[in-house]
């Protein structure tokens, strides 16, 4: 059963919010782009939405999605990840889930230690293939 993940790219001027998992959970201390699981019967943007309220306290007014793609996790997880950029919120970001939030530029995202589902549109971003 492929799980379905949808997940957003949040950008303040030319950086995007990148967020760090706590180390008590699962992929500890891994970096990832704010977002989660589609529940059934839940829409992708609807699941987009749920989860930036309960992981950042935002609520998104308007996104579009930019890539999709499917990973094969070692544990034979099979996920298909939707990103959307953000293009409009409503309230302050917080953080309410996670170890840490970090304001990066497309560069500095290699820096980081992302889920390797990530790494596909990490190298897009990077070397402009895909702008945010």
């Amino acid at each position: 059963m492929t799980v379905r993940v949808a997940a957003g790219l949040i950008i303040s001027g030319d950086r995007l919010l990148v967020c760090q998992r706590r180390k008590d959970g699962a992929f500890p201390l891994k970096w990832e782009f704010p977002g989660g699981k589609v529940e059934p019967g839940e829409g992708d943007l609807r699941a987009l939405r749920r989860e930036l309220r309960e992981e950042l306290g935002i609520e998104v007014r308007a996104a579009r999605e930019i890539f999709r793609h499917g990973h094969l996790y070692e544990d034979r997880t099979e996920v298909e990840l939707i990103f959307f950029r953000v293009e409009d919120y409503e309230g302050t970001v917080s953080n309410k889930t996670f170890h840490q939030l970090r304001w990066v530029y497309a560069e500095g995202l290699e820096e980081l230690d992302f889920l390797e589902g990530d790494r596909t549109l990490i190298e897009k971003l990077v070397s402009r293939r895909l702008s945010f």
